[in-house]
């Protein structure tokens, strides 16, 4: 290879190197996001569905607009999901699904949160529905995942 091949169009290799990082920065963003998800349910599932409802019970206590027999429904899905939609997550698998879903039910904690006046964790639970944004609208750069070497398409 001579030097004019290798200096023919520098910036190909940039854009190639300035690929590959946003590739590796999506799939550190997804992976560590998704252990988030995963943990929050993981933690909930073992430390029992009896301690969770109590909490739910104790949280909702003052919000008028909640029935107290949802809370049990809640508390036995909701700990399952966030496994599930994390464990997705950390693995790349089904993304463009998993992320909206996820979207979604984050977006029923920030109704029930508001409902239940925690104003501090409604603010918290903000940049937890941008991280979903960032990573649904940006699903082409998730090219380090089980559905790019499966080849699901992320449409």
């Amino acid at each position: 290879m001579s030097q004019s091949d290798s200096t023919a169009n520098p910036l190909e290799s940039v854009s190639s190197r300035k690929a590959c990082n946003t590739a590796i920065a999506y799939g550190i963003l997804r992976l560590s996001f998704g252990a988030n998800i995963l943990l929050h349910g993981l933690s909930r599932v073992l430390n029992g569905r009896a301690a969770f409802l109590a909490y739910l019970n104790h949280y909702f206590e003052h919000a008028h607009l909640i029935s107290p027999g949802m809370l049990p429904v809640f508390g036995a899905v909701l700990p399952w999901v966030e496994t599930t939609l994390g464990l997705l997550l950390m693995l790349g698998l089904f993304s463009r699904f998993t992320l909206i879903v996820g979207a979604l039910v984050l977006t029923v904690l920030v109704i029930g949160t508001n409902l239940a006046q925690d104003w501090l964790v409604s603010g918290l639970q903000l940049p937890y529905c941008f991280i979903y944004y960032y990573l649904l609208i940006h699903l082409e750069q998730n090219s380090i995942s089980l559905d790019a070497w499966l080849g699901i398409g992320q449409r």
